[in-house]
């Protein structure tokens, strides 16, 4: 998609006349024509902002940047002190910041002046993809101009981008946003990543709501510990939504309750969802069938029974957060739940993908946590009268910790399980697949994802056993040895078919 360009900015209107400056004197009204954290990005007028990383510091490249065209820096004052070290002199304004990563985003939205004017984020280990986009097709169905965007890439009227990060980085998510505002869209849903949330990624995001689904074990390479995640998370209601924000909590997750300390502390607005008993929106009840589920949702002592053709538990509980977002800033109640039955779910998310010949179902997912894992398989389980069998694996140079209580979350539902690859990326897939095995040794145990999903296929013999692909959902590639080969667990799973049954058929889409 295009990116807009706003009305011409100056060192005055990004304020960076307010920082501490050394080199020389810089003039309030010289032209910024961008911004950019990577030196090769610098244009001529750019302001670089030099970002200190764990293994690299953005000053390091501020020469170069200069040399590019670059109208000033910003860098920590160590930073300034490492430039001067390396030229011997400061030839540009060299602004001086505490925190260049903190600040950066502050700068963006200050360059990128427009926002839509509705803007929600969904945090949470799970949900976040189909909360938001549930949340985008309700205020599409009530006639909005609305626009969804992370892990699944950017959807909306005329928009298909992607796969995309969960969260865009500051400059990206501003220009995105400043580019969909001049093109008239006045709604937008968005996922907040731990890794976005805890990099002030979000920070001068214009938000009117945001949504906690729930949080459980992930991402643990990147952040410190649990509670380092947790953090992170939970900074999405403490600081990044402003002080008129509406904070829309799953009450039967334990950490909504310090969600709701945290937001209530600061004024804002509650809104709780889920089958607890005193959840402001409450899933009342449920009743399952093998292609979705009749729910009865209570808001403001009135019922409204939906029929979802969405497959699992958990999906009511996403779309109850995106009706609770919807309602938190503003939709009626009518256009909300008139505007359930007509969702749609998203790919590689609970997707019904294909059918056996005997009626026998195919399911992906991108359940790649112990606790996601064991959501789905619980949450298909109503939907599967047969045996239930589960293809997974677990992911290279990420979290270790978590595989043998991947296997043990299978291990205790599946009637039958297939340990295979996922992302090996640069480690030995066989020792991946062993510390899942260790938890459940009893699995078969086929390294090539190709064969484990045939083989997962040819064990569906009967029309009420269902199969459920774990692990990469919507991916169409499997990254192993640095190198990303062409993947999709859906279209795998339609050539298995093929290659059983001499028939495939697409089943729905995004389920």
């Amino acid at each position: 998609m295009s990116i807009a360009s706003s009305p011409l900015k100056t060192f005055e209107d990004l304020g960076l006349m307010d920082l501490p400056v050394e080199g020389p004197m810089p003039d309030g009204g010289t032209i910024v024509t961008g911004l950019a954290v990577d030196s090769r990005n610098v244009r001529e007028g750019f302001v670089f902002i030099a970002i200190p990383g764990t293994r690299l510091d953005g000053a390091d490249f501020a020469d170069f940047a200069i040399r590019q065209g670059a109208a000033c820096v910003v860098v920590t004052q160590e930073g300034a002190g490492k430039i001067f070290h390396q030229t011997g002199e400061l030839v540009v304004p060299t602004f001086v910041s505490e925190d260049p990563r903190a600040l950066l985003p502050r700068l963006a939205a200050r360059f990128y002046t427009h926002q839509p004017g509705t803007i929600a984020a969904v945090t949470g280990t799970n949900g976040k993809t189909s909360s938001a986009h549930f949340l985008h097709q309700i205020w599409t169905a009530s006639g909005h101009r609305s626009v969804v965007f992370g892990t699944a890439g950017i959807e909306g009227m005329g928009i298909t981008d992607g796969p995309g990060l969960t969260t865009p980085e500051p400059i990206a998510l501003h220009a995105l946003l400043d580019d969909l505002a001049v093109r008239g869209f006045t709604h937008a849903a968005m996922e907040a990543s731990s890794h976005g949330l805890s990099q002030h990624r979000l920070d001068g995001v214009r938000l009117r709501a945001g949504g906690l689904t729930n949080i459980a074990r992930d991402h643990l390479d990147y952040h410190a510990d649990f509670d380092a995640y947790v953090a992170a998370k939970l900074r999405l209601f403490g600081e990044v939504l402003p002080d008129d924000g509406v904070a829309v909590l799953n009450t039967d997750d334990p950490i909504s309750h310090t969600a709701a300390k945290i937001a209530s502390g600061r004024g804002l607005r509650v809104i709780s969802v889920g089958a607890h008993e005193k959840a402001d929106l409450r899933i009342v009840s449920s009743r399952f069938s093998p292609t979705g589920q009749r729910v009865v949702f209570r808001w403001e002592n009135h019922d409204f029974p939906v029929v979802l053709e969405l497959i699992g538990g958990f999906q009511a509980e996403n779309v109850a957060m995106a009706a609770g977002l919807a309602l938190a800033v503003g939709d009626t109640t009518e256009a909300v739940f008139a505007a359930l039955p007509t969702l749609h779910g998203v790919r590689g998310r609970m997707e019904r993908v294909a059918e056996r010949r005997n009626g026998a179902a195919v399911y992906v997912d991108y359940a790649h946590t112990p606790d996601a894992l064991a959501r789905a398989i619980d949450a298909l389980r109503p939907h599967c009268h047969g045996r239930l069998v589960v293809v997974f694996g677990a992911g290279g140079d990420r979290d270790r910790g978590k595989r043998p209580l991947m296997g043990d979350a299978v291990c205790r539902r599946a009637d039958m399980a297939i340990v295979t690859d996922d992302n090996p990326r640069s480690e030995d897939p066989a020792a991946i697949r062993a510390a899942i095995m260790t938890a459940i040794p009893e699995a078969n145990e086929i390294g090539d994802r190709t064969a484990a999903i045939l083989a997962g296929l040819d064990a569906l013999k009967e029309p009420g056993d269902c199969l459920l692909i774990a692990g990469k959902g919507h991916e169409q590639g499997q990254e192993i040895c640095g190198e990303i080969r062409p993947f999709d667990d859906a279209e795998q799973a339609r050539a298995s078919v093929i290659a059983l049954d001499g028939m495939a058929e697409r089943i729905g889409g995004g389920r």
